[in-house]
């Protein structure tokens, strides 16, 4: 295990303690336009949601470098397992924005076809397993996906993400003790944000890091800065070569700050020090990344307003399109249940399309989000 916080960029009270990784200058600069996208996105959506123009939504603000680092190190192929603060997982993958705001909205060009809670993507073609609500199904699923891929002998790994929260849950035991035992290609990555909600760190755990309880399942446990993202790369690389080698699992602490409140939902200064809050926007993980750009003469101040001017331009456009897609059909509740639809299925849409017709049930009526 290493206890110590591993960083590359150093930062307010941190000290840098590893070399950067060997990364080419447009992988630098396609990194920081996914980070500054994810955070104007995480803006423009919570005002969204404020507007009432969208139900709900989860910042992701602050935690940019701790889940596009470690996204980075895994090859296309690999699978994801995030939860539902790691929206630049998908955007570093190639998903266009559109296609997550369609999904904020439910509306009818939704993947999910607005069965879904906001933020909770779904995203086949690059392997990202739906987001649930319930803290750490995703680590079990994780674990089961590794097992699978290493049974079919295909060289694959697995990487879940999860707050300090869940390790309070019984499937992050479960899951980390499975990896272990069996040696499964997996990758767990605990965004330690500080909080659960409004329940902070102390109040979680005793342990003295999080990175501490990959002892007792035997596996190494990694604490990295998690706003520094070239320190998350490097630690993922080296779990992710380790676990494709067969050589087992690993858990990775990214020891990082939830900058906004647990979700649209949440008045974080109802339980929170404001003092805290401005210590950790010292360190925020965007500004950090492009002084460090700035600094070693990779990004330029008309560089970095080229890459803003596109994301705006990119985000502006998506909330466009996705604001002129209608609500999904009423029909679309009968699909995807079976592969086919049964006779009691057909039955029901019959009954309800001649209820629709009848005036009976409003065609347009969609109920208050319950957050």
């Amino acid at each position: 295990m290493s206890p110590e916080l591993v960083s590359v960029m150093g930062g307010t009270g941190i000290a840098a303690s590893a070399p950067p990784p060997p990364l080419p200058p447009d992988r630098l600069l396609e990194l920081y336009r996914v980070m500054l996208l994810t955070r104007l996105l995480d803006d423009r959506a919570m005002k969204l949601q404020r507007q009432g123009r969208i139900g709900f939504y989860v910042p992701a603000m602050g935690q940019e470098a701790s889940h596009i680092g470690t996204a980075a190190a895994l090859a296309p192929e690999d699978w994801v397992f995030p939860s539902y603060r790691d929206p630049g997982i998908a955007l570093l993958r190639g998903v266009p924005v559109v296609e997550l705001l369609h999904q904020c909205y439910g509306n009818a060009a939704d993947h999910t076809r607005g069965r879904q809670m906001p933020v909770h993507y779904s995203l086949k073609k690059i392997r990202f397993v739906s987001i649930s609500s319930p803290i750490g199904t995703q680590i079990i699923q994780a674990v089961g996906a590794a097992m699978a891929m290493r049974l079919r002998k295909e060289p694959l790994v697995a990487m879940t993400w999860f707050g300090d929260g869940s390790t309070s849950s019984n499937d992050f035991h479960t899951g980390m003790n499975f990896a272990g035992v069996y040696s499964a290609p997996c990758i767990f990555v605990c965004e330690n944000n500080g909080w659960a909600i409004s329940v902070p760190l102390e109040g979680q755990t005793a342990s003295a890091t999080m990175a501490a309880k990959a002892e007792a399942y035997g596996m190494p446990g990694v604490r990295v800065d998690g706003n520094d993202v070239l320190a998350v790369y490097a630690a993922t690389k080296q779990a992710v070569e380790r676990a494709r080698a067969g050589h087992g699992p690993t858990l990775i602490e990214t020891v990082t700050f939830r900058m906004g409140g647990h979700s649209s939902s949440d008045d974080a200064s109802r339980y929170r020090d404001p003092a805290v809050c401005e210590v950790w926007k010292t360190r925020d993980p965007v500004d950090r990344f492009k002084a460090w750009l700035e600094g070693k003469k990779l990004l330029s101040a008309k560089q970095e307003q080229a890459i803003r001017d596109r994301c705006e331009t990119e985000l502006k456009e998506a909330i466009d399109a996705a604001e002129k897609v209608g609500p999904p059909a009423v029909s679309t509740m009968f699909d995807d249940v079976y592969a086919a639809r049964t006779p009691q299925l057909e039955e029901q849409w019959s009954e309800l399309k001649d209820a629709l017709q009848r005036g009976v049930v409003a065609k347009g009526h969609h109920g208050e989000f319950p957050l």
